[in-house]
């Protein structure tokens, strides 16, 4: 029998939290908050704290991220925006992670962000709060597995360039047709290794985890090792790139739209949440694989950062179209470091397959995530056809959604075939409307449930209020400056089209909202009865 009244839900009790006169506790305490929650174990806990983590590691992925947006780093600010852009996004990511982290530990259920919404919001306002921040968060999961996807075809893309010649050479250039058909294909594969058991993406897991971090280390020494021109550490450290060829000369300006390579990669960590009805002692794990994964991608990508910056000395050159790589800047430096030593470029090539590697990792963990995310979004009857996407094979894999996910990330990539216009603003959304559905939860934390908010064995104390709203603001305020234009005078062709995309997923989530979902949405649903 379901019940379908969120504020029937028990917040915990300090009875379960300390293990005392309760016998109803199971010896996980990830599973007995479950059950105490209102839901049937149905998925397969037995992920570590280690898998946990590896999962959102591999989802921010140092090598995806900055490889991806380093042409846009280059070209805002250069190398000064890059190494201290790094820390300030990480910084305020750090303050964003913690605070999901608190509300993680009180509500593990892969249902993660609009669950907490729902239980933060108050009774009166669960519903509406659920059901923006569930359809922000799973379509910002799928624009992120959309870009990692297209971000791997066009590398891919570019491998194959440089392995027939370069672009000077009369090298392969694939057009964008079989650009989107690399795309599908990596989709494929990441479905049927997603359809695996739950023990083989642990290993998986493990194994991206392990890849990031042995990738960066070894490209941050060999690339600036083998290059026979070096940067100086006076321009690694200070030098400003002004000469953007967009009109924009203001400095501040300049800092904020370099700060997206950072922020970008810095996404993702919300898979510890959604992967917590996996994992054993989630209420423990998941907070430490969000506030871990944060942590060590902040150092590790600043290593990164550094190494393959000092193998930098030419920018214009980097980002011309008219190099070997076809205008991709990271391309281009593994490419001419070896190049330029050894006479070929098969060594830099070979460093491009590391980061491949990487970023179809990224792409793998991306998808676990989405699929569990629109398990759970389905589980509570918020997705059409819901009772198809939450349904679990012999295996304890939510099958369905797996599938699903990945055709909807094709899907949203055919975009790239009209206007590469089109496609960046709904790409977009992985950063902006991703973001705004880690706000909305902590926001609701720090103001309607300031004094009712109950946390888990992982919580920030009396600094918890005040960690909180620096998150938000700190949204708020990315929100703002990555809608600004990058390019002047503004046409056509180069506004922004960032708060275009976010805006109408905004007017389609409160319009289904108003004429359709409030009446029938009523929240997250029990599926056991307490």
């Amino acid at each position: 029998m379901l019940v379908a009244e969120t504020n029937n839900m028990e917040l915990p009790t300090s009875s379960h939290r300390h293990g005392n006169g309760n016998d109803t506790v199971e010896a996980d305490t990830g599973h007995a908050r479950l059950h105490e929650l209102g839901y049937k174990q149905e998925l397969k806990r037995d992920l570590s704290v280690v898998s946990n983590f590896a999962f959102s590691f591999s989802i921010i992925s140092v090598l995806t991220g900055i490889t991806t947006l380093y042409n846009n780093g280059l070209q805002y600010g250069g190398p000064a925006v890059m190494v201290y852009g790094w820390f300030v996004a990480g910084l305020f990511t750090m303050f964003v992670g913690s605070s999901m982290a608190e509300i993680c530990s009180s509500y593990p259920t892969s249902g993660g962000l609009y669950y907490w919404s729902a239980k933060l919001a108050g009774p009166s306002w669960a519903p509406f709060a659920s059901w923006i921040t569930g359809w922000f968060n799973i379509v910002g999961q799928w624009a992120v597995t959309t870009s990692v996807d297209f971000s791997l075809a066009q590398l891919i893309q570019v491998i194959i360039l440089l392995s027939t010649g370069g672009k000077n050479g009369g090298g392969y250039e694939a057009s964008k047709y079989v650009v989107i058909g690399i795309h599908g294909g990596l989709l494929l594969l990441h479905a049927i290794l997603n359809s695996l058991p739950i023990s083989w993406l642990s290993f998986f897991g493990q194994l991206a985890a392990a890849w990031n971090v042995a990738g960066v280390f070894v490209l941050m020494i060999l690339i600036p090792l083998v290059a026979t021109e070096k940067a100086s550490a006076k321009f690694v450290f200070t030098h400003f790139n002004t000469d953007n060829g967009d009109g924009i000369n203001s400095r501040i300006y300049i800092f904020v739209l370099g700060l997206l390579m950072s922020q970008y990669t810095l996404t993702g960590y919300d898979a510890s949440a959604h992967m917590t009805e996996e994992t054993k002692d989630a209420d423990k794990n998941g907070p430490k694989g969000i506030i871990s994964a944060i942590g060590i991608s902040i150092v590790v990508g600043w290593a990164y950062i550094l190494g393959i910056t000092f193998a930098v000395t030419d920018i214009p050159s980097l980002l011309s179209t008219d190099n070997d790589a076809g205008g991709y800047a990271i391309a281009q430096v593994f490419y001419s470091a070896f190049k330029g030593r050894y006479g070929t470029g098969i060594g830099g090539i070979l460093c491009l397959g590391i980061v491949a590697v990487a970023i179809f990792f990224c792409g793998m963990s991306s998808v676990t995530s989405n699929s569990r995310m629109a398990y759970a979004f389905s589980r509570d009857g918020a997705m059409p056809f819901s009772s198809v996407w939450h349904k679990v094979n012999k295996q304890e894999v939510p099958i369905n959604a797996v599938w699903m996910s990945a055709f909807i990330s094709f899907c949203m990539a055919l975009t790239s075939l009209g206007s590469l216009v089109a496609f960046e603003a709904m790409v977009s959304i992985a950063t902006i409307g991703l973001y705004i559905a880690y706000a909305l939860p902590i926001f609701f934390r720090v103001t309607l449930a300031r004094k009712s908010f109950v946390p888990g064995p992982f919580n920030l104390g009396r600094y918890g209020v005040i960690v909180g709203w620096v998150a938000v603001l700190w949204v708020v305020t990315i929100s703002v400056l990555f809608s600004l234009p990058v390019s002047y005078p503004i046409t056509t062709a180069t506004l922004n089209y960032t708060p275009v995309a976010v805006g109408g997923l905004l007017l389609v989530v409160v319009g289904s909202w108003i004429f359709s979902a409030r009446h029938w949405f009523k929240g997250p649903v029990k599926n056991i009865d307490v």
